[in-house]
């Protein structure tokens, strides 16, 4: 265990220590870069200062790394990897000399950019400007918990420029996230020239506007480092961000402040002259003779399982929107819970999404982060590893499109995010085109991790709710705007009752029929049973297929619908990317033989009532229903 912390007195030869730390971590920054032949080292060693000190004082070391109080360290700026791995390489969390053979190669742990797996690393970064919205994830954990850690976020000068960064400031403070401390790297610094610039940013105006209190020092001083940061930690009343001074290229003169070095390793006799001026060995040779073949490697952090109880189906017998079922869902589960296992986001559509209901009984868990949703996204993806329950509600335009690459940065963090995105398709009506979502399969189809329900009816989306918030991993739970008539068998029987079972990737089927197969989703189900009975008329038979499960359909049930001779595809959503499209590559790629079409949205529509739209852009019934009997006329 570490000897000493934020809150004791140093003596002087642990200073020296730090100072051969830091020189050491530069040699390896250099020869790590070197021999891959690319990565960061300029950022890395201006930055290398603020890691050595943090990770010696704070409560963070391999022995305690799986316990749930110790202190947390995001980074934001993931392309200073060299910098942040050898320092945890120098403090015991693993090998040097994996690092050093191994960064950036393939078969090795150690990539690019800071990666969640590697031991010592809290959350993959890269992307800039999402670091500050991750801690603010992690000390929502703390408190949610009743843990009493600090979290430490080591952000670099040019991301400050990005309004996700702004967002994170805003909700930190709202919330009185008052353990967060962010160190900045001011080197000035950023790949194409200097930050005054390229984008000038007003660092320190921006945190005091935004409520936090800041502090200036020297990023190469450990001493000053530790008096700040043990400043910051003992205030209770404000969030601190800490501006530190520092130099790109720290301490090899000929990369000191060049640009070149942001994104550029040196060649081969480079390393030699800085290491030399280091008055470090240049050992490559030897390094590269002796590696090992193998390098360690890490096992993906897996998800914490969350175990809620999600209380009884509840029946549903008349008209209702999808919306307002969700808001029960999560008003029950509040009640049947204990404090402080779920967490409700909102960014200000309580109302529309139904959260409102969870608000008024956990208060103290429901986050409203107004309109903020790049933040949102990833404060909501931080806090899921932590074993709370993170449910987010938004609009699909905003809580899909709009964080697209704040849900891929959740997804290869391997978080367990709940989402409740609303006013999709056409079905948003009125709105008009800004506000359908029409496109989220085909972005969703683009995330490994994702998946993805679409419920039919009222009945099926309670189903759904409860289902989901027992399973881990990402989900997105998708609804329109509208209300959904209750879903009933040919019988007239609830078809979604007490007793139906939810299962992903269970398609239901609706309607029987011999003459052709109907696959649908959504808002689209009850207009293609519409379709079924009118065509019933003429004696045509089709079978109706819910698709509840887009991204997990059993090509076995499109064989069985092919022998119809004839399948349609029919949905609220862009054609090309949706479930048209995956049933289209499931009969391409199993050779199936039958006639197939595919209905769906080609073009952004206007505003007006939904029927409206759907009959204007030829996806209404009769629609359907023409196009069925105009091929069984051939």
């Amino acid at each position: 265990m570490k000897k000493f912390n934020f809150y004791t007195e140093v003596p002087e030869w642990v200073w020296n220590e730090l100072q051969k730390l830091s020189r050491l971590c530069r040699g390896d920054i250099l020869k790590m870069t070197t021999i891959a032949g690319s990565g960061h080292p300029g950022g890395s060693m201006s930055s290398i200062d603020i890691y050595l000190t943090v990770l010696y004082f704070a409560n963070i070391s391999p022995e305690n790394y799986d316990k749930p109080e110790r202190d947390r360290m995001v980074v934001s700026h993931g392309h200073t990897s060299p910098g942040l791995y050898s320092a945890l390489a120098r403090l015991g969390f693993f090998d040097l000399k994996d690092l050093l053979v191994g960064f950036r190669k393939v078969d090795s742990p150690f990539e690019g950019h800071i990666e969640r797996h590697v031991p010592g690393v809290e959350w993959t970064t890269g992307n800039l400007g999402q670091g500050l919205s991750a801690g603010c994830g992690f000390a929502l954990a703390a408190r949610l918990k009743n843990l009493n850690y600090q979290t430490f976020v080591i952000m670099s000068d040019a991301e400050q420029a990005k309004g996700q960064v702004g967002e994170a400031r805003r909700f930190a403070k709202k919330f009185n996230l008052n353990d967060i401390t962010v160190l900045i790297d001011y080197n000035h610094f950023q790949i194409s020239g200097r930050v005054e610039e390229i984008m000038p940013v007003n660092i320190k105006e921006n945190y005091l506007a935004d409520g936090w209190k800041v502090l200036e020092i020297s990023g190469h001083d450990h001493r000053a480092i530790f008096e700040a940061i043990k400043l910051a930690i003992s205030d209770k009343t404000s969030p601190y961000a800490i501006i530190c001074e520092t130099t790109i290229g720290k301490g090899v003169s000929f990369m000191e402040n060049n640009a070149r070095f942001h994104g550029q390793s040196l060649t081969r006799e480079e390393c030699n002259r800085a290491l030399k001026e280091l008055g470090l060995e240049d050992d490559i040779d030897e390094i590269l003779k002796n590696a090992s073949k193998t390098i360690k490697s890490y096992r993906r952090k897996e998800i914490p399982q969350v175990m809620i109880n999600t209380g009884r189906p509840k029946l549903y017998k008349e008209t209702i929107d999808p919306r307002v079922v969700f808001g029960d869902v999560l008003e029950e589960i509040a009640k049947l819970n204990r404090p402080n296992t779920i967490a409700v986001f909102d960014c200000d559509l309580t109302e529309s999404v139904k959260t409102n209901k969870f608000a008024k009984i956990c208060p103290q868990n429901f986050f409203e982060a107004g309109v903020s949703e790049h933040t949102t996204a990833t404060i909501a993806g931080a806090l899921s590893i932590n074993g709370i329950l993170t449910i987010w509600g938004d609009f699909g335009v905003f809580g899909i499109d709009e964080v697209y690459n704040q849900l891929r940065l959740n997804d290869i963090n391997n978080t367990n995010l709940k989402i409740f995105a609303t006013h999709l398709g056409y079905n948003v009506g009125p709105d008009g085109k800004t506000h359908h979502c029409i496109d989220y399969l085909g972005l969703l189809r683009n995330l490994f991790g994702f998946r993805v329900v679409i419920p039919a009816d009222p009945n099926q989306t309670d189903h759904i709710v409860r289902y989901v918030l027992k399973q881990s991993g990402n989900w997105v739970i998708g609804v329109g705007r509208t209300k959904l008539p209750v879903i009933k068998d040919e019988g007239g029987r609830i078809f979604f009752d007490e007793n139906y079972q939810f299962e992903y990737g269970k398609v239901d089927l609706l309607r029987n029929g011999t003459d052709a197969a109907i696959f649908t989703m959504g808002p689209m189900v009850f207009r293609a049973i519409a379709a079924h009975e009118e065509l019933k008329k003429s004696g045509i038979k089709i079978k109706i297929y819910n698709v509840s499960s887009p991204f997990a359909i059993d090509k076995k049930i499109i064989e069985e619908a092919a022998k119809t001779g004839f399948v349609i595809t029919y949905e609220d959503h862009i054609v090309h990317s949706g479930i048209g499209s995956i049933i289209a590559q499931i009969i391409a790629g199993e050779k199936i033989t039958t006639n197939f079409v595919k209905m769906g949205i080609e073009q952004y529509g206007g505003s007006d009532e939904p029927d409206a739209l759907y009959k204007k852009y030829s996806l209404d019934t009769l629609n359907l229903v023409q196009i069925v009997k105009k091929f069984l006329k051939k």
